[in-house]
């Protein structure tokens, strides 16, 4: 082979080769960065944290593929701009919660948080077994997004202010903060002033009596929130948010334009993460409860009957929505179906679910856990 044909060999060869990086799927030799755009900010504990970690996983796992930067709330868009801007692809990635598009379709309000609904251990069973990831995903492709899950809250810490709600004329006249459409709605029912605030807008409106209580999220945010400062009553139980979820939407296109080997390792990022923000999540809400035991604050149990005639207005408000939005009826049928299923089990374990935590001598186990070596 003389120099001029090697050299026409060696020019074709990097034609080659650069044609076929070029038109590689989208993860293909090269490191893709990506901007993450949060809805939470490092105020709200625990919940940004959940959305850090997943992303922490996602460059674990992909390291040499993708790298993702994390932005908090407002560093890119608004929280409420993040859909917005996945949906369009202005940014690739959202860190959220279903329950805060409600206002697009009610069905994302309820896989975000089913007003008087399933526990948290129910909606991770729905997510991974009962066909809600599938669900999800189909409602997000309906939007240009795709979906998973990566994280779900157990119940929400309840309802904070100066007034006590123990039975269900209590709530007449009252105004009260509360996110979810359908919580709101069911507020109306009990005679509440509804209100919508932004979570940092409460402590003002909370100091200043322009509502009377209000309900944000778990006991870390709550307290990363500033209410151990001005709210002394603690109502309880948390019926407008049994669970909540959290997760990820990732623009449709951007997606499809990864290699299979990525999109499985985000999917399985986003699986782990579910672990973990899970339960840490209920790791703080232990912690943050004592402190705010530790601060004095008053917990207000609503009574047995109240609870149970809130409950069917919860029904009376889901059915009423179900016939109005068919995929709306779609998932809460799919998670009642789930619920149904467990219900069978459930009965028999409830003795222990319901029991309070008991513990034995911890000092004994310290010290005979102090001789291992």
């Amino acid at each position: 082979m003389n120099r001029k044909s090697g050299l026409s060999l060696l020019v074709i060869l990097v034609t080659v080769v650069f044609t076929l990086v070029a038109s590689a799927p989208y993860g293909m030799g090269q490191v893709i960065k990506w901007r993450a755009a949060s809805v939470w900010t490092p105020a709200m504990g625990a919940l940004d944290k959940g959305a850090k970690h997943f992303v922490e996983v996602v460059n674990e796992v992909c390291k040499g593929e993708l790298e993702v930067k994390h932005f908090a709330a407002g560093e890119i868009v608004s929280t409420f701009e993040v859909f917005g801007a996945v949906q369009t692809g202005t940014i690739p990635m959202g860190l959220e919660t279903p329950l805060y598009w409600a206002g697009k379709n009610t069905a994302f309000g309820a896989m975000g948080s089913l007003v008087g609904g399933p526990s948290q251990m129910d909606m991770i069973t729905w997510i991974y077994q009962g066909g809600g990831a599938e669900l999800a995903d189909e409602l997000y492709a309906k939007f240009g997004a795709k979906y998973f899950f990566t994280g779900v809250l157990g119940a929400e810490s309840g309802i904070r202010g100066r007034k006590e709600f123990k039975k269900i004329d209590d709530f007449k006249g009252a105004k009260i903060r509360m996110s979810g459409q359908l919580q709101g709605l069911v507020l109306k029912d009990l005679g509440v002033a509804h209100s919508m605030l932004a979570g940092q807008e409460l402590y003002q409106a909370l100091e200043k009596g322009v509502i009377d209580a209000a309900e944000f999220s778990t006991p870390d945010v709550d307290w990363g929130l500033g209410f151990q400062d001005i709210t002394k009553v603690w109502n309880v139980p948390a019926w407008h948010q049994p669970s909540s979820t959290v997760g990820v939407m990732i623009n449709k296109k951007t997606w499809d334009s990864l290699s299979k080997g990525l999109q499985a390792k985000i999917k399985w990022a986003a699986m782990a993460s579910t672990l973990w923000s899970s339960t840490h999540f209920n790791s703080e809400s232990g912690i943050y409860t004592k402190k705010f035991l530790d601060k004095g604050v008053k917990v207000s149990n609503l009574d047995t009957a109240s609870l149970a005639e809130i409950q069917k207005l919860c029904f009376k408000n889901i059915l009423v929505e179900a016939e109005k939005n068919p995929l709306f009826a779609k998932v809460v049928l799919s998670i009642y179906q789930t619920m149904a299923t467990l219900g069978y089990f459930r009965t028999m374990e409830l003795g222990l679910l319901s029991r309070p935590v008991t513990l034995p001598d911890l000092e004994t186990l310290r010290l005979a856990a102090a001789k291992e070596k």
